[in-house]
């Protein structure tokens, strides 16, 4: 009975355990001048020297009562136009979890933004290197440490959905570890 124990016990801490590595980095677009249209914009060198990965979040940190955060599809990216959105943000501190690879446009939809440059396109490569422990070497947006908690629409369910998964994989061969 102690061995079917210790066994139990190390399947839960094993499946715990793999929760965390679904975590990513957090991205602070703009970095410490956050999502604005004044001074340098950096929206299209850093994005392209940075690899980002499913489950990393973007975090768009701005003035509300000047900026919105808008995704948007590849062609309204290109025509700075905020119509038809996939979805928009105006809380001033929004959160986006990357939930798959491809690419993610982003613009800010106040007349006049977008065109004079606060837009990004986030690509994620479907094979990438692993993620570097070293912060990116070009100024602008900075990696933080610590995410806030994502929005419901962020894309960020599947990582409870696989400890439920998990979960109840337990729960059903717990009956057969203990007979």
């Amino acid at each position: 009975m102690g061995g079917k124990v210790m066994l139990l016990l190390l399947v839960v801490m094993i499946v715990c355990g793999g929760c965390e590595c679904k975590g990513g980095k957090v991205y602070k677009v703009g970095g410490s001048s956050g999502w604005t249209n004044i001074g340098p914009l950096p929206y299209k060198s850093w994005p392209s020297s940075t690899v980002f990965h499913v489950g990393d979040t973007l975090l768009f940190e701005y003035n509300k009562e000047f900026h919105n955060v808008v995704r948007v599809t590849h062609t309204n990216f290109n025509n700075c136009n905020s119509t038809n959105p996939y979805h928009t943000w105006s809380t001033g501190n929004d959160s986006f979890t990357i939930p798959r690879h491809g690419h993610f446009y982003f613009i800010c939809g106040v007349p006049g933004h977008c065109q004079s440059g606060q837009k990004i396109d986030i690509r994620v490569p479907k094979s990438v290197p692993a993620p570097s422990p070293q912060s990116p070497s070009i100024p602008g947006p900075t990696s933080v440490s610590v995410a806030p908690a994502p929005s419901p629409k962020s894309g960020s369910s599947s990582l409870h959905s696989s400890w439920k998964l998990w979960l109840l994989v337990v729960a059903i061969g717990l009956p057969h570890i203990l007979s």
